[in-house]
């Protein structure tokens, strides 16, 4: 057995790996030093983590630019992961896609990540515009700024809710960003009362959000799907008509994963 301090030895190493591969994934293409210097570990050991994972196949190098990259091996590794997902990818990307043709505006498909209070973007249809707004697959925002977030929230217990909200910590990204847990609380309780999560800059400035939630067949929100339109080009007059359309859909998709509704969403 290992003793603690070859144990903390260990763990100081999975660490330093970690932040050199989440420094790749920010940066791209990145020199040795840039990656001693954003992942705080001195050039040797860098080099080092960086050999080892070219062996395995985790990071390439371009010989003529001295720089390093990741390969397609992790993407595989989180195409697998999600595997049991597939359901429902399949459920929302149908509805997604009705939604990105009515509307041509960008869409998003959101769950939860458990481990930090943040939704993570998992499927996207990107806008028929030029000038709208870019998501990431893979990026994770936190849940009490966003309308994904808030979908994802709203039909959770309201133990499980509280217990959520102490972790966060409320960071500022846009002119109207929720920064307190009673706030927050409030536009929960009204959200599942209307059906639907929105936010206005409070996420990003100059966008506009409407979220719903998906529900599997045990009823719970296992993902949400969301709408997000540049302010300039969101009109109130068309807001019912996209409400109705997005709970609507939303509610497709739930009853696609098996879901039976009892009255709690009404378009």
């Amino acid at each position: 057995m290992a003793n603690p301090e070859q144990k903390t030895e260990n763990v100081a190493a999975v660490l330093k790996v970690f932040s050199v591969l989440e420094s790749l994934v920010e940066n791209r293409k990145s020199t040795l030093a840039d990656l001693a210097n954003l992942a705080m570990t001195s050039k040797a050991t860098t080099h080092r983590l960086l050999n080892t994972m070219i062996e395995l196949g985790y990071v390439e190098k371009d010989e003529d630019t001295e720089r390093y990259g990741l390969t397609l091996k992790l993407f595989s590794l989180g195409a697998r992961s999600i595997k049991d997902r597939s359901d429902l990818l399949w459920a929302a990307d149908r509805v997604m896609a009705k939604l990105s043709r009515l509307t041509g505006e960008s869409i998003n498909l959101g769950i939860m990540d458990n481990t930090e209070e943040k939704v993570v973007y998992t499927h996207k249809y990107d806008s028929h515009y030029n000038l709208s707004m870019q998501s990431t697959l893979g990026k994770r925002n936190p849940l009490h700024s966003t309308s994904l977030g808030k979908a994802l929230l709203a039909w959770r217990d309201p133990k499980e809710i509280e217990d959520r909200m102490s972790r966060m910590t409320f960071e500022v990204s846009a002119p109207n960003t929720i920064t307190d847990r009673e706030t927050l609380f409030n536009d929960l309780i009204a959200t599942k009362e209307r059906g639907y999560a929105e936010e206005i800059e409070e996420s990003e400035a100059g966008v506009r959000c409407i979220a719903v939630p998906i529900f599997d067949h045990l009823g719970r929100p296992v993902a949400a799907m969301s709408i997000a339109f540049p302010l300039f080009r969101f009109s109130d007059e068309r807001k019912p008509e996209i409400i109705k359309t997005i709970i609507k859909l939303g509610q497709e998709a739930s009853t696609s994963l098996g879901y039976v509704p009892h009255s709690v969403l009404k378009p």
